[in-house]
């Protein structure tokens, strides 16, 4: 068997224990692999290099079929970038893919017959890091949802699920409150399950639908969710059906891949030989099924679970009178590799089949016509109301008039009410008072007129119809 190159990255605090591990697991069970191995983490987050990588390895990562990386650690302050974002956004890994599945009775679970995977969008969402301190006691996050960025997730979705013959997908969204963002979504679900009838379509508010993933777990199959809701709940998921310490990740692009367990670099527990290495050694056996290697995949993943029904357990699943040994890191690798070509008797075989390639679907720009109508405009204030109103409430420039100011997302003018607390950030709204559309220049004019009166202005958005509907949100929001 050609030899398929890799990228490995042992990463921090438990990181090179779990990867010694894992590789001792890959090359027992014949595993055709070419390791490059690769520096990232907080060594190099040390060294200078704010994400946490040498620019060099790029080329390593790219010239690679798939990356198998450790958990690292973030220096805390410092203004470091999270290089798991890094990693998945600079390549294009828009799909991450936690399987969360009980393996009951041999590990301690009130979910005795969970199995869930939950598809995570993994490129946008508040994810993209695009943040502000826009007066000295209020931040902003920019929350980015994409037409194509929904694209690729959901149909990833139906088609992991079509795949592996699973036979329902749920979607996860608030477009009950974020009717624009998470509304955009949804739609874009629906849009696409039509394409998908041989697979059952749902969609639920994510508070409640979380609520359901923690009590009965077995009435969900697939979940598609952005990008936040996903991390949060794939590692709720993961506890749930056992132990986070059990989960690995895929995180999949058109060009290219990386693979990670879902846990983080644990540095009280490093160098003890106790961590638990099967997120990593189960995201490895998703790099095999994407590179083509199923067998040993298959041989793997069925020594693992028969290691697990054999009560050979790390400490964070160990338990007096369920489990029979309690090992460390080294000792759990090696009982699995003792179980190669073993499967196992109670818990249910696993067989995985050449994956095939998704189908093309290029995404087709818009042709919503879009008309300028007015500015929302952000002022810095320190003072109330009353006072702030008094020096803009002249200000309405040609077209545009001022129709609403808000604090914090809530009305205060017109009729606010008495109670409402306010923070020194404002959000005044100019419309066009006809409804026809205004010209640059006419926002241009309104923000001027703000700097005459020496209102700190810190940032505008442009209001617009998009095929005569509003593109913004309410007075309300």
């Amino acid at each position: 068997m050609t030899k398929i190159p890799i990228a490995v990255a042992e990463g921090d605090g438990i990181g090179p224990e779990i990867m010694k591990a894992t590789l001792h697991v890959l090359r027992a069970a014949g595993a055709s692999l070419e390791i490059h191995p690769i520096e990232i983490g907080e060594k190099l987050y040390l060294k200078g290099f704010s994400t946490g990588i040498d620019p060099a390895m790029w080329d390593t990562i790219r010239n690679t079929k798939a990356f198998l990386k450790a958990p690292i650690t973030t220096p805390q302050g410092g203004g470091f970038k999270s290089l798991n974002v890094t990693i998945r956004t600079t390549l294009g890994l828009y799909a991450n893919v936690r399987p969360c599945i009980s393996y009951f009775p041999f590990v301690d679970t009130k979910h005795p017959e969970m199995d869930v995977v939950i598809v995570r969008e993994n490129e946008e969402d508040l994810y993209a890091g695009i943040e502000y301190r826009q007066t000295p006691d209020v931040c902003a996050s920019l929350k980015i949802i994409s037409r194509v960025g929904s694209e690729n997730i959901i149909r990833y979705a139906f088609e992991y699920a079509r795949q592996m013959g699973r036979k329902k997908v749920t979607c996860f969204s608030k477009d009950n409150i974020m009717k624009f963002s998470d509304g955009l979504f949804h739609k874009v679900f629906d849009e696409i399950a039509k394409e998908y009838a041989d697979i059952i379509n749902e969609h639920w508010i994510v508070d409640i639908g979380a609520a359901k993933l923690a009590d009965t777990p077995e009435i969900f199959d697939v979940i598609v969710m952005p990008n936040l809701y996903g991390d949060i709940l794939s590692d709720v998921a993961a506890q749930i059906a056992g132990s986070v310490g059990l989960a690995g990740s895929a995180n999949i692009g058109a060009k290219g891949a990386m693979f990670e367990a879902i846990h983080g670099s644990a540095p009280r527990r490093a160098g003890q030989n106790v961590a638990n290495p099967s997120g990593l050694l189960l995201a490895a056996i998703q790099m095999l099924v994407h590179v083509g290697q199923v067998d040993v995949a298959t041989t793997i993943h069925n020594a693992w679970l028969r290691t697990l029904e054999e009560g050979i357990h790390t400490y964070d699943i160990y338990k007096e009178g369920t489990s029979k040994k309690k090992v460390g890191t080294d000792e759990f690798a090696q009982a699995v590799v003792a179980c190669l070509g073993k499967k196992p008797e109670k818990l249910k075989p696993v067989v995985y089949k050449p994956k095939t390639s998704l189908p093309s679907h290029p995404h087709i720009p818009s042709t919503t016509k879009r008309s300028l109508i007015g500015v929302d405009v952000f002022i810095y204030h320190k003072g109330t109301l009353e006072q702030f109103f008094s020096r803009i409430q002249h200000i309405n420039i040609g077209p545009l008039r001022l129709k609403m100011i808000t604090n914090r997302g809530v009305r205060v003018w017109p009729e606010g009410q008495p109670e409402t607390v306010c923070v020194e950030q404002w959000r005044c709204r100019f419309l066009s008072d006809s409804g026809n559309g205004v010209s640059q220049h006419d926002v241009i004019q309104v923000l001027h007129a703000f700097d005459h009166v020496q209102m700190d202005v810190f940032k505008s958005e442009f209001l617009y119809l998009m095929d005569g509907k509003p593109g913004y949100s309410s007075a309300e929001g």
